[in-house]
């Protein structure tokens, strides 16, 4: 009886912590990246030294990390608190921080202009509001990496293996 007690709990607090809270806090459930698509993003982002990147939405922190390990100052915007302490606590064991930063913050309220590199994996819906943003936002030589979905309007400059990437070239962004 216990036992099940305290998988319902388990099964409870997941669904609090990562679907329901995130939900009331006008985010997106927490769906993280896989690493092969994490490593495919930085491949395909090639950093270049000092630039600056982030991950909006970033969940545990794993794209920051990987930014970060490979010479970017990383950013992530997360609007989930228990997201941002567990994103905290992963860049301390990854012993990058000071290189590695975790805004607990709406990316849609955050301005986006000062980054060359930005990250993203959210869901469809949202795929055109943040294109909008990103529209007024991106500074010129910008690249926006998404994971999976993509934008209605623009079109990728490169594309593998469901990673699909942007490059602010021209203004207006096309």
């Amino acid at each position: 009886m216990w036992i099940l007690l305290i998988i319902f709990g388990i099964i409870l607090v997941y669904f609090l912590f990562f679907w329901i809270i995130p939900f009331m806090l006008k985010g997106a459930i927490y769906d993280p990246s896989r690493k092969e698509a994490v490593e495919k993003m930085v491949e395909l982002a090639e950093i270049k030294p000092g630039e600056k990147s982030v991950d909006l939405g970033s969940g545990d922190g794993r794209v920051v990390i990987e930014f970060a390990k490979r010479g970017a100052e990383a950013h992530g915007y997360e609007i989930n608190p228990f997201l941002v302490i567990l994103s905290k606590r992963n860049i301390r064991k990854s012993g990058f921080k000071g290189r590695a930063f975790i805004h607990w913050k709406n990316f849609w309220k955050a301005d986006l202009s000062e980054y060359d590199i930005i990250t993203v994996f959210q869901v469809s819906f949202a795929m055109n509001k943040l294109e909008e943003k990103l529209k007024y936002e991106l500074k010129f030589g910008a690249r926006v990496i998404s994971n999976y979905w993509r934008f209605p309007n623009w079109k990728p400059v490169r594309y593998e293996k469901d990673i699909y990437v942007y490059e602010r070239k021209i203004y207006p962004f096309h």
